[in-house]
């Protein structure tokens, strides 16, 4: 269980323990219970605005570049800084190098599975991924787990924390609506290497399938969900308190799985694809992993 979900579980009224034998019972500290973050100053939660767009434009930008970049806008920043800001905010750059994720040191990683796969029907593998979402006065993390071959967004959560609890939520929740993937493939990220999430898909009986080096390629998909997402719906509204966030996101997630059409599903939306709604002799979208 995360340092999050133990702190989460201490009651202040308890009628029987204290607070600090609570602590002990949950193997918590007393003082990172009553710790209370004071999150980024402004400038920084501008810096990380600024970040997030031009990570869409240019993935391929790591803190250094991104640094040049904002110094060109005006902002006298260092690599150093701009490089704490996109490691809180989960970014990377995007391009092939040895080691394209960070992930737990003590966490199993599990082979990469879709080398040479044909993948052409729903629920023959899922995939999920984290994105940052910048709100007005802070910020908060979406997870997304997505249908392969139909791009369908199944389940999503919003969490002010990068701890596992949220991504498990969600794995849950698509589990219960829609059954079960033959393979879910993610990143090394900590999230998804973690017990609670691995231990769900293995639950499950579902194979789980990591991105390994060389295979940066394979998250350009859900990268365009985040670029559409942003630019149709977050940075248009600017919203001001996580409820007004959730409430844009769930919008918006029901137009892309309802209405709104792909060009690489023939013109289809992911909900007509994985529901298998499409014309007499279509035969869904196939999509070839490189070998």
């Amino acid at each position: 269980m995360s340092h999050a979900r133990r702190k989460n579980l201490v009651e202040h009224d308890h009628p029987r323990l204290s607070i600090v034998h609570q602590c002990k019972l949950l193997t918590i500290n007393r003082s990172s219970y009553y710790y209370q973050p004071t999150g980024e100053t402004p400038l920084n939660l501008e810096l990380m605005s600024l970040i997030d767009k031009q990570h869409l434009e240019s993935p391929w930008y790591g803190a250094r570049q991104m640094a040049r970049h904002l110094r060109r806008e005006g902002y006298g920043v260092g690599r150093k800084r701009i490089g704490r800001l996109m490691r809180q905010m989960g970014l990377s750059a995007i391009y092939q190098k040895p080691n394209t994720s960070k992930p737990h040191p003590q966490h199993r990683i599990y082979p990469y599975l879709l080398r040479g796969m044909t993948i052409d029907r729903p629920n023959q593998v899922w995939c999920a991924d984290i994105s940052y979402i910048p709100m007005r006065r802070g910020f908060l993390y979406l997870v997304a787990i997505m249908d392969w071959a139909s791009r369908k967004v199944l389940s999503w959560r919003l969490s002010n924390t990068m701890d596992a609890d949220f991504c498990v939520a969600a794995l849950e929740d698509a589990l219960a609506r829609y059954n079960k993937p033959e393979i879910f493939n993610t990143d090394q990220g900590s999230q998804f290497t973690s017990d609670e999430f691995t231990g769900a898909l293995n639950g499950a009986e579902i194979r789980i399938s990591m991105d390994g080096k060389g295979r940066w390629m394979d998250n350009v998909m859900i990268e365009r969900l985040w670029r559409s997402l942003k630019y149709e719906c977050i940075y248009l509204h600017a919203f001001e308190t996580g409820s007004e966030v959730r409430q844009g996101t769930g919008r918006w997630i029901d137009f892309y799985n309802q209405r709104r059409p792909h060009s690489k599903l023939d013109g289809k939306t992911p909900d007509e694809v994985y529901w298998q709604k499409s014309r007499p002799g279509y035969a869904g979208p196939m999509i070839q992993m490189a070998a």
